[in-house]
């Protein structure tokens, strides 16, 4: 191989990095970044209190996905013993449509099974559409509605839940087993 074409190959690997997505957990230097995804994306925002408030949290997430060093979307979830439930979750409206939530939701599958837990909840406002589509197209399920949820606008929302197929549950050794239950049926 020729050192040009050597030179060309780095370069185009070295411009695939750059574009690639990466997925990590939030940091506080991440924040004006985070508020500015948020603002643009929400009439409603959250405001940097509420996000400091609920990552405090013992059991509160926070992960952004970046494009080389701009922050281009991020989520906020919560740990509960049986389920993990998404907060808040959002794409920079210029990123939108280019992999970076299927990439973030991927993550949360992942955690999901990974650590057990049988199911993935959420609440999206009745008129933020575009949200329950892009949930709805990875295999969310509105399970019931949340009448007056959001405080600001008495809007109602409808609670979303995503659970693993089987298949997905292969990969980490089968579907979760209630064990207790198990020994309580065989007593009786």
């Amino acid at each position: 191989m020729s050192i040009s074409r050597a030179l060309r190959k780095d370069r185009d690997r070295a411009e695939s990095d750059e574009n690639a997505i990466h997925i990590r957990w939030m940091i506080r230097r991440d924040m004006p970044d985070v508020m500015g995804v948020e603002l643009a994306s929400f009439e409603y925002a959250w405001t940097e209190d509420d996000f400091l408030r609920c990552l405090r949290q013992r059991n509160c997430i926070g992960m952004v996905a970046e494009r080389g060093d701009t922050v281009t979307g991020f989520m906020i979830y919560e740990l509960h013993r049986t389920r993990l439930q998404l907060l808040n979750f959002a794409v920079a409206p210029a990123a939108r449509r280019g992999g970076v939530g299927k990439l973030l939701i991927g993550k949360l599958i992942y955690k999901l099974c990974s650590h057990r837990r049988q199911k993935l909840t959420l609440a999206v406002r009745e008129r933020n559409i575009a949200a329950q589509m892009f949930f709805r197209a990875h295999r969310f399920k509105a399970a019931k509605v949340l009448r007056n949820y959001y405080e600001d606008s008495g809007e109602d929302a409808y609670q979303m839940e995503y659970r693993p197929e089987p298949e997905e549950w292969a990969e980490f050794g089968g579907e979760p087993v209630n064990r207790v239950a198990m020994y309580e049926d065989n007593q009786g």
